[in-house]
């Protein structure tokens, strides 16, 4: 991924508007994750999701660009000078080329570090203080995110060496496979071990259309996300949004044979299931493989997918919503599917081992997925455990068994309640409307 230069303003026209789209994917993401788990914690889970996009936007405008984008420090590839942006001084006034590139890359890259934080919401589902998360959500995105971001997204340019996984060892990923999907599936893997399985609750979805809507706006904003990669209206953007629209259709159906084979009847989570997999999958490789090549991207990785949610099952990882199996594994098989199926015909304009390329590409692949992998599970695992020392992570008994919609929120996603559990009269919201209402008034 190169800085974008905006030539005309239909590249920036369709950057905005792909930015549009993207944003969706977080009421898209709560309402896919809030449908999911227990109705008692619907709306501590949309919070979750929604505060990632707060915590993020104002991280990244104080030093995270800086980390992500500014040149490396030492050059030696690791990490960007948080200085570099600092405040993004100097981002406030039109540089006269009618691009605004730097404004637009800033805001553009807050929104990736906020959905990947947000995905590893899954793996605290039910059981982590709110506060705790807002606190662990800002230093994952410091420690982990940023850096990871670093080396997969920053080029080499003038001023400064990039980031070393991008330029030294060379790896393809075209919109996140590693920074995103496989660091934010991880990530929830570590998070949930140290948290622990849940003692109450049920882990059924409670509202299976609630999660068939969310899936839908993350189908519509996942257009923006890998389409907005292509950094301007042109034919590159055009041929990753069709290969975005064919990974998740087949990833769909391919979710739902396997179904189908292993349980005699195919289920509606199941088939939205398979559409995320098969978009995370088609992620690092938009560019690099063809129109059919997109669709066994799907495909293939739908069938991985659907295999390891049954193993983590066994396993009893209570990584609530799957993030793991979903975005890590997901975004594993994505990126080696890059070294396996890319196609020189492509925009890409690189080979995989099954179209006549050489072994190269897939051992870059491996150690890029390796490193990206150990990084986000040890760095993960090493801050919620200080967390937890310093100020705990995980709820008490009771306000797990009661839900932390009332216990911690004063509120209930399908009630207004008068009182609730540790809030006596419930808040001063909820209060001024039940002093209107005369059923709450009869009770």
């Amino acid at each position: 991924m190169t800085e974008p230069v905006l030539a005309a303003n239909g590249d920036l026209a369709w950057l905005l508007a792909a930015f549009v789209l993207i944003a969706l994917m977080f009421p898209g993401l709560a309402l896919f994750y809030g449908g999911m788990v227990g109705a008692k914690n619907t709306l501590n889970m949309m919070m979750m999701v929604l505060s990632s996009l707060a915590v993020a936007s104002v991280l990244y405008v104080i030093y995270g660009y800086g980390l992500v984008s500014g040149p490396s420090v030492g050059g030696r590839g690791f990490v960007g000078n948080p200085a570099q942006y600092l405040g993004l001084i100097g981002f406030e006034t039109d540089d006269g080329s009618g691009s605004a590139q730097g404004a637009w890359t800033a805001a553009w890259f807050i929104l990736f570090a906020a959905i990947t934080v947000a995905i590893v919401a899954s793996g605290a589902a039910g059981r982590m203080k709110f506060t705790s998360w807002l606190v662990f959500s800002a230093a994952w995105l410091t420690l982990v995110y940023f850096p990871i971001a670093h080396w997969v997204f920053a080029p080499d340019t003038e001023t400064g060496s990039g980031g070393f996984l991008l330029n030294d060892m060379k790896i393809h990923d075209y919109a996140g496979g590693t920074a995103v999907h496989i660091n934010s599936g991880v990530a929830a893997l570590a998070l949930a071990l140290v948290l622990g399985r849940r003692k109450v609750g049920s882990n059924r979805p409670h509202n299976v259309p609630s999660v068939v809507l969310g899936a839908g706006i993350l189908w519509f904003g996942w257009f923006g996300f890998n389409g907005s990669c292509a950094l301007g209206a042109n034919f590159l953007a055009q041929y990753v949004v069709l290969n975005t629209l064919l990974a998740g259709s087949a990833g769909m159906i391919g979710f739902g044979v396997i179904e189908r084979i292993k349980d005699g009847h195919v289920t509606t989570l199941g088939l939205v299931t398979g559409i995320i997999a098969g978009l995370v999958g088609i992620t690092p490789s938009a560019n690099a493989v063809t129109p059919i090549g997109a669709l066994a991207v799907g495909v293939i990785t739908s069938a991985v997918v659907a295999t390891c949610l049954g193993i983590k099952n066994r396993l009893r990882v209570d990584d609530s919503l799957d993030a793991f199996a979903v975005h890590g594994i997901g975004g594993i098989t994505g990126t080696l599917c890059v070294a396996l199926f890319a196609s020189a015909a492509t925009p890409a304009g690189i080979s995989g081992v099954l179209v006549g390329g050489g072994v190269s590409l897939l051992w870059r692949e491996l150690a890029g997925i390796g490193i990206v992998c150990a990084y986000s599970f040890v760095l993960t695992w090493v801050i919620a455990k200080l967390l937890d020392k310093l100020m705990g992570l995980r709820v008490d008994d009771e306000t797990e068994r009661s839900g932390l919609d009332s216990t911690v929120h004063a509120e209930s996603a399908y009630e207004i309640p008068t009182a609730t559990v540790g809030h006596p009269g419930g808040s001063s919201l909820q209060r001024a409307v039940a002093a209107t209402d005369p059923v709450a008034q009869a009770r």
